[in-house]
């Protein structure tokens, strides 16, 4: 691809996994002057890149070891490698749980919802069958999990590109289910189109900014 302005060195960014619901944040990204290609995460070519952003990863529970020196060996990984590693474990539950978030416990889960948060902010939320709007204890208990997690492993959470919190209950009684900050499903393809246009551009300027906080923005670097 051509670029409009060829003295200007454009970070390279690769989208390590496979495209299926995120197919849409490749053309999202070019919008915002960004150029990123899809790769698997264990090509070779991802050690080249300028920046990693982890998707939809099949087969690295079955390859945890392989997967989580992969992350160290990358030059600039989101999410983090510390939140990797310390996502990968289950026992990031009972972190959480010490730092006060409240844990839905053995119990069945009943309906869940997934809350979907982009460089530390809400996005978006889904259930299993639609969109959903939830009410503001939910979104509360996402921010605190997040946060938690984020000074768990030393970042701020505005450096967390995206964060999943699954949490279920009511307005009196919410209690969290799972947190995955590694490669989890933003559920676009529940999100009606203008809805789903509207927050994967918010991704892309999330990713733009980690950019420039990296100090790898497409202005960061002109060539001589």
């Amino acid at each position: 691809m051509k670029l409009a302005r060829p003295d200007i060195r454009h970070p390279r960014i690769v989208l390590a996994g496979s495209s299926g619901d995120d197919a849409g944040l490749v053309p999202a990204l070019r919008k915002r002057g960004l150029h990123a290609r899809w790769v698997s995460w264990d090509n070779p070519d991802t050690l080249q890149a300028d920046l990693v952003i982890l998707r939809a990863i099949a087969d690295y529970p079955d390859r945890q070891d392989e997967f989580l020196a992969w992350t160290r060996r990358v030059r600039n990984l989101l999410n983090p490698p510390d939140a990797v590693a310390w996502n990968v474990d289950r026992r990031y539950l009972c972190d959480l749980e010490s730092a006060g978030v409240p844990m839905l416990g053995s119990g069945p889960a009943g309906s869940e919802t997934a809350l979907i948060f982009l460089g530390g902010e809400q996005s978006h939320a889904f259930t299993a069958a639609a969109p959903a709007e939830p009410d503001f204890e939910l979104w509360d208990l996402g921010h605190a999990a997040i946060a938690a997690a984020a000074e768990h492993v030393g970042i701020g959470v505005g450096e967390l590109l995206y964060a999943r919190v699954d949490v279920t209950g009511g307005p009196s009684d919410v209690r969290l289910v799972g947190l995955d900050l590694i490669a989890p499903s933003l559920g676009w393809r529940r999100l009606d189109a203008a809805t789903r246009d509207l927050q994967q551009r918010r991704f892309a300027v999330c990713v733009e900014s980690a950019l420039e906080r990296l100090g790898l923005g497409p202005l960061s670097h002109r060539r001589p």
